[in-house]
């Protein structure tokens, strides 16, 4: 069965308070996630210019 999955993790730290950096395999562009408790929330990482973070595919 071939991989399909558009993301893939590529950092990830903590067990209840998370933190995730995926990048989207389709793009490059990397996302950090963050989960604490029920909530979370998902956002491009940004360089200092305010451009997304691409990553070589």
């Amino acid at each position: 069965m071939a991989d399909n999955k558009r993301f893939e993790v590529i950092y990830s730290q903590g067990t209840v308070d998370v933190v995730q950096i995926l990048v989207d395999k389709a793009t490059g562009v990397n996302y950090m996630y963050r989960k604490t408790a029920n909530a979370g929330g998902l956002t491009p990482l940004l360089d200092r210019d305010g451009k997304p973070v691409v990553s070589p595919l």
